[in-house]
């Protein structure tokens, strides 16, 4: 594991609030209607680099309890876990760096927003095609946000690539049909704004 990442993340979920960081949402609602969109009865789900977010208790009121939680921080995975409380055990939860993840398990739904745009060197970028690749279910559903073209250069202090729908369905296209993309405006507590592209692909 990259010692300094996972010391960078370490000291932003220890320090700030959840709502004291850009990517926080009270209602993640462009994933829920994605993952909603797939229409597969009770998926298998992997929520990648989860930190904080709510969407894991939305989807657990919405039915769903296959759910694994996955972030490089582990205090990001004490606090969602007391968050969740006695709904806690609907969730399998790991902290590890996501190129660290190694898994026998095949997920229906491989949602990620915003950590694959933190991956700016080709040779990362590669290493995570594969694993998705490895690890999405046949016709399992690749479910990620990122930057757009008009997005921020830097987040949190680090560098980020920003996509097209071009560039993005280039990456994946070898194992996976990109079915849908849209742009969003994601409004930070600090009344700035972000351009999201978000990009629905499903596995060949």
């Amino acid at each position: 594991m990259n010692n300094n990442l996972k010391n960078h993340w370490e000291n932003i979920y220890k320090n700030k609030n959840e709502d004291e960081v850009s990517w926080f949402q009270q209602i993640p609602s462009s994933s829920i209607k994605l993952i909603k969109s797939t229409g597969i009865v009770n998926p298998k789900i992997i929520d990648v680099g989860s930190g904080r977010s709510k969407l894991l208790k939305s989807l657990i009121d919405s039915g769903y309890n296959d759910l694994t939680y996955l972030d490089i921080s582990e205090a990001a995975l004490k606090k969602s876990k007391e968050f969740l409380g006695d709904q806690s055990n609907k969730v399998k939860w790991i902290a590890e760096d996501i190129l660290n993840f190694k898994t026998e398990e095949k997920f229906d739904v491989w949602h990620d927003r915003a950590v694959f745009h933190f991956l700016t060197e080709q040779n990362l970028i590669e290493k995570y095609v594969e694993l998705v690749s490895k690890n999405i279910s046949n016709s399992g559903h690749l479910i990620i946000g990122t930057f757009s073209e008009n997005g921020p250069l830097k987040c949190s202090g680090l560098n980020v690539n920003r996509y097209s729908k071009k560039l993005i369905e280039e990456i994946f296209l070898k194992n996976f049909r990109l079915i849908n993309t849209f742009h969003i405006n994601h409004k930070t507590p600090f009344n700035t704004t972000q351009n999201f592209l978000f990009s629905h692909f499903i596995k060949n």
